[in-house]
């Protein structure tokens, strides 16, 4: 597509020069006004499509260390250069056409000549603004979409000369002049709609409109609390977008990550050319709750939580909580990040609020383990077995291993409960568990207990 990009410039370079070099020749033998007023125009084209052409060449270059964001401007200056030459051809033209219509003599002749190349004029503006604007509009490229622009307007410009000079053939001398002010009017505007647009790409201005329908699009996706900032702009055909984004602060990197893959291609889609980035900002959700918080809180300080229980009195709250630390800390240094963790929970959540923490040490290393003997293993399972008959609440003890590490045995198991029984009950049963089964083995320093559900039986009718 750039190499398009390229070609289609080219090809109007080349098409403008001759197409100047034609209405100049045929409007001084003939002396048309009119005809040379679209010579100077075509010239400005041809200048104008030079221009565009090396700007679209240095505008395909990628971003290097001295131009993090691209070339794309380049685009939009060659732009802004070809207002200058437009406003100078439809000043020296206007200026001339005055002239004329104030009286100064002038001789036309040989208007079916004239008439011929403006027609033929007309036939090639059509054909090189398609092409330019089918390719700009593919590219998204402001330059070859002013290319377009002064096709257009010569092809306009010619069939105004063209009308006039139709006139002048049935006796109305002045009506070349008068179609020549007219091309001279009609480049004016056309520059000034072609100024604004460069003038406004190259200071940052934010396109009209775009940032609302931005705004609502990213608003709609989920696990987006809120847009809180979106700053567009053009430089050349890549459309940059940035876009500032609230997230509950529970979500997990990897989920926020994903979320940002989500935008950026919702905002590809929404233009192709774009250059999306998001910046996520974590924020507390209207319905988080206490227990929430309190996990965020830990995490932040690199420590975990569990066994929270949370108690509302009439005379303040209590939270009460295991807190896990590393370790390695002394008691001094675990205690300090207790009372950390403890006055930002304070800070969090206000008002009277009653904080004790159970510390306990996590282990980050890892443990040297074997499999204990076969022997060992039958005997720590029979040891299972038999605990689990004293309350009948624990069944079908299976899976059993049994690892033997510098700091004792770690004891893995499953067993089967009623699949609708309390988690609370089911818990309390595999704490109760694991004190019977240390009460026999000392040697024990942890034991994992997996609960599963029965599986329910199948009915037979009879």
């Amino acid at each position: 597509m750039q190499n398009e990009k390229q070609q289609v410039a080219r090809n109007s370079m080349v098409a403008s020069g001759l197409l100047a070099a034609g209405k100049f020749i045929v409007g001084f033998f003939t002396g048309s006004i009119g005809l040379i007023s679209e010579g100077i125009h075509s010239l400005t084209d041809f200048l104008a499509t030079a221009i565009t052409w090396m700007a679209v060449r240095v505008s395909d270059k990628p971003s290097d260390e001295d131009h993090h964001f691209g070339h794309g401007k380049i685009e939009n200056m060659a732009a802004l250069f070809e207002v200058l030459l437009l406003v100078a051809a439809a000043a020296w033209i206007g200026f001339e056409a005055i002239k004329r219509l104030w009286g100064e003599p002038h001789e036309i002749i040989a208007a079916p000549m004239v008439i011929l190349v403006l027609m033929i004029s007309i036939g090639v503006d059509f054909f090189r603004a398609r092409a330019l604007r089918r390719v700009a509009k593919a590219t998204n490229s402001p330059a070859l979409e002013a290319d377009a622009l002064h096709f257009i307007s010569d092809m306009l410009a010619s069939g105004v000369v063209l009308l006039g000079m139709v006139f002048v053939m049935l006796g109305f001398t002045q009506a070349d002049a008068i179609a020549a002010l007219m091309v001279a009017v009609g480049i004016f505007i056309a520059a000034l709609k072609l100024g604004k647009n460069s003038y406004d790409t190259l200071t940052d201005a934010a396109p009209e409109g775009k940032r609302a329908e931005i705004a609502e699009l990213v608003r709609n996706i989920p696990d987006v609390l809120a847009v809180e900032n979106t700053r567009l702009r053009y430089a050349g055909a890549t459309f940059f977008i940035e876009v500032t984004i609230a997230v509950c602060r529970s979500m997990s990197l990897e989920q926020i990550s994903t979320l940002k893959l989500n935008i950026n291609a919702a905002l590809r889609q929404y233009d192709n050319h774009a250059q999306v980035t998001v910046i996520a900002w974590p924020r507390q959700k209207n319905d988080e709750d206490i227990a929430t918080s309190i996990n965020l809180i830990a995490s932040r300080h690199d420590v975990a939580v569990h066994h929270l229980t949370l108690q509302r009195l009439a005379s303040c709250t209590s939270v009460s909580l295991d807190l896990e630390v590393p370790a390695v800390l002394s008691v001094i240094q675990a205690h300090d990040v207790a009372n950390l963790v403890e006055n930002a929970i304070r800070e969090e959540l206000g008002g009277n609020i009653e904080i004790e923490t159970h510390i306990e040490p996590r282990m980050h290393h890892w443990l040297a383990s074997q499999d204990v003997s076969p022997d060992k293993l039958n005997v720590i399972s029979q040891q299972l077995k038999r605990s689990v008959g004293e309350d009948n609440v624990l069944q079908d003890i299976h899976n059993v291993r049994v690892r033997e590490t510098k700091q004792g045995y770690i004891i893995n198991y499953h067993c089967r409960v009623p699949p609708f029984m309390s988690i609370i009950e089911a818990h309390d049963a595999v704490d109760s568990l694991e004190r019977r089964l240390r009460g026999q083995q000392p040697f024990i320093c942890r034991v994992v207990g997996h609960v599963e559900p029965f599986r329910a039986l199948p009915l037979f009718k009879r």
